[in-house]
Order: C-alpha cells, then structure tokens, then sequence
C-alpha cells in the first residue's frame, strides 16, 4: 500500500497522501429498491409465485389435448378457467383490502391449489368433461400476486415517487419475464416427464411462493378499516378516472391476445407451429428489458401526460408485425418486428398501473389493480376469438391487423377519457 509523503512548508511539516482513493459508487435505482428491510424477501415468494402464471394454461391445454385427444376441450377448459378468474379476482382482491394479505391469500390460494389437483385427477382417472371444466373453475381464487406485491410497494414507498416508478417497472418486467419463461418450462416438464408434471410443479410453485410471501408481514400494508367498517369508500369501479383506464385494459388485452393467436397461426401455416412460443417469447422478452430501463430512467412529466404518448407508441409499433409478414412473409422477420414491438408494452403498462394507483380510493388498492388485470384478461380472450377468426376466416396476414386496431381503440379511449376529464 503507497505510503504518505512529507513535505515541508515554512515551519510545518505536511503529510501528503498519495494513497488511491476509493470513491463509493452510487447504487443504482434497483440496488436502492431493495435495501429497504423485508423487501427482497417478499420479491422472492412474489416471484415464485408468479412464474405458475404463465405455466398453468400451457399445462392444462397439454394435459387435457394428450389425454382426451381434443385441443377444442382443453382450450374451452382454458377458456372456461380465465372467464372464472376475471369475474372471481376482483372479489378476491376486495377480501384482502379488508382483512389483509396473509389473512385472504394463503387460503384463497390452498382452494385454488385443490382445483388444480383436482383438474389433474379428473384427467388422470377419465372422469367426465363437465367436471373437468369445474375443476378449473375452482382455481379462479388464485389471487393477484404482482397487485399485492405493487401494493406493497406502494405501501414502503409512499411519498417517493421515483422509487415507486422504478418498483412498478420491475413488477411489470417480472410480469413479461415470467410470462415469457412459464409456458415453456410447462412444455418442458410436461414433455419431459409426464402430461401433469407441468401443473404439479406449478402447484407446488405457486403454494410455496405464496406462504413465503405472505410470511413477510413487516412488509404488508394495513387491512384498511375503512373499507371493513363502512360504505363510504367508494368502489374503484366509480372512482374518477377509472373507467377510461379499465377501458384501456380492455382494449390493451384485445392487442395481447390477437397477437398470440395470429403469430400461432402464421407459424402453423409455414409449417414451425412448434417454433410459435419462442416468437412470442422475443415480445415478451423486448417487453421486460424495456421495462427495466423504464424503471432505471425516470421520465418527465406526469404519469397523465405521458400515457397516451406510450399509448400511441405502442399502437405505431404493433405495425411492424402487420408491416413484417405482409411485405416478407418470413417468420425470423416477424420474429424481429415482435422484439421490437414489445418494447412499448412494459412502459405503456407501468404508466396505467401507476395511474390505477393514483386514482384507486384509499383502501382499495388491491381491487382496483385486480380490475385492471380482469379488463386485460377480458381483452385477451376476446381478441383472441377475434383474431382467430380472421386468420382463419380472412388470412393469417389480415390477422395482424386485429392488434392494430385495437391499439388504435385504446388511443381514441386515451383521448376522450382526457378530453372529459378537462
């Protein structure tokens, strides 16, 4: 180690340090996120409880389709479990907001569990269809894991602003990673082991994320006594803002679920159906790294003034697809075009959810995120049956432009909701 000099100056003897000096590095806005006590603990049951998301409808439809021969019944089982989840979520969520997270989803979760065994019994035993599409419907408690986690953070950040954009922006890009690694860790399980491996693992997943997560009670916000004890608190649903917003969801889902459906069918048509998952996954994938540069770089302006703006870019982008298989008709273009077009999704997503946060009444928070959530899925299987009707009815190219339009819908929803609203 260098040693300290000494010089003389006048009478005074002087110590000159030439020694390196280390400079701290500053950390980074997702290094500060977690130094908060508690918090990457609750990540940790958060995100192992949120990849069974993404695997257990890939594993339903492999489960059934191998045991009953028939992929139209195990896509209306899966149809059937995601219209139950939309209508039950946001019950789900009003039961958390007044008694607390630890209380609500551990045992909304266990009963969610149950069906999903029970899916794999009735499969397993050759039991009639009709219980196979009861089965499913019992996992609909499963409860909003990424609402409560962006609850909690909203709970620990309250008054940073900064800090809570960077946490919602890495909610949203876990949201993409695990959607994108879910379903092919189920066609891999269930590939390589056996049909229901891929729903046991999630099962085993989700319950043992969910006891981790809700372990961390120091992290948990307040049960609202509010909304326990009174009926002032007005519902999301009627909230300012909100209806415009859910809206939006709609439309946004719409845009997802087309999307998905299109891209299956044009990989079906030139033959690579099996390639399909790791095209969609590039969207999923552009999507997530977006999101956490959103997160690590703070945007001027209100979350208000900028999501139309992300609006309006992510409806321009979902061109290029359109763009991409009509003009090449090559699946590595499409390919492409998809990576750079879920590059708007994470941005235009953290901006809603942080105007669902800002407009929700206090106490509500949990339902009013879960609201969000059941317009996307509601989006979803709509757009689905509506882009795959055009792509079998129409063409596969005409499908593309399913998203398009209804990202267009979501800018003319954007628009008016301001104009009202001034």
């Amino acid at each position: 180690m260098p040693q300290p000099m000494f010089t003389t100056t006048g009478d005074m003897l002087v110590a000159v340090d030439f020694s390196p000096r280390l400079k701290e590095r500053t950390p980074g806005p997702y290094r500060r996120l977690f130094t908060h006590p508690g918090t990457r603990a609750f990540t940790f049951g958060n995100l192992l409880a949120r990849l069974p998301m993404g695997m257990f409808s890939m594993s339903a439809i492999i489960m059934i389709a191998a045991a009953r021969d028939s992929y139209a019944l195990a896509g209306a089982v899966s149809a059937t479990g995601l219209a139950a989840t939309a209508l039950a979520g946001p019950w789900t969520a009003r039961l958390i907001d007044r008694y607390g997270q630890a209380r609500v989803a551990v045992p909304a979760t266990l009963l969610a569990a149950l069906g999903s065994l029970g899916l794999v019994l009735c499969v397993h035993s050759g039991a009639p269809a009709w219980t196979l599409f009861a089965a499913y419907a019992a996992t609909a408690t499963t409860p909003n894991i990424g609402g409560m986690s962006r609850a909690r953070w909203a709970y620990l950040l309250r008054g940073d602003e900064k800090s809570l954009h960077t946490a919602n922006s890495f909610e949203q890009a876990a949201d993409e990673l695990c959607f994108m690694a879910g379903p092919v860790l189920a066609a891999l399980l269930c590939g390589a082991l056996f049909p229901e491996a891929g729903t046991l693992a999630g099962v085993a997943l989700l319950v043992t994320g969910m006891v981790v997560f809700a372990a961390q009670r120091s992290t948990e916000p307040p049960a609202s006594r509010a909304s326990r004890t009174s009926t002032k608190t007005k519902p999301p649903l009627r909230a300012p803002g909100i209806p415009p917003l859910l809206l939006v969801c709609l439309a946004m889902g719409a845009v997802f679920g087309s999307m998905e459906v299109v891209t299956i069918a044009f990989a079906d048509a030139q033959g690579y159906r099996s390639a399909a998952g790791v095209v969609l996954g590039l969207q999923a994938g552009g999507s997530c790294v977006a999101g956490l540069l959103y997160g690590a770089w703070r945007p001027g302006g209100s979350a208000e003034d900028r999501y139309p703006w992300c609006v309006a870019a992510m409806t321009a982008l979902m061109t290029l697809p359109l763009l991409a298989a009509s003009l090449t008709g090559s699946l590595v273009v499409l390919a492409g075009a998809l990576l750079i077009a879920g590059m708007a999704t994470a941005p235009t997503m953290v901006t809603g959810m942080t105007l669902i946060q800002e407009r929700t009444p206090e106490g509500r928070l949990n339902e009013g995120m879960t609201l969000a959530v059941t317009g996307l899925l509601g989006g979803i299987a709509g757009g689905s049956a509506v882009g795959g009707w055009m792509a079998e009815r129409v063409s596969t190219v005409a499908g593309f432009g399913v998203p398009v339009a209804a990202g267009a819908v979501a800018v003319a929803v954007v628009v008016l909701g301001r104009v009202a609203r001034s």
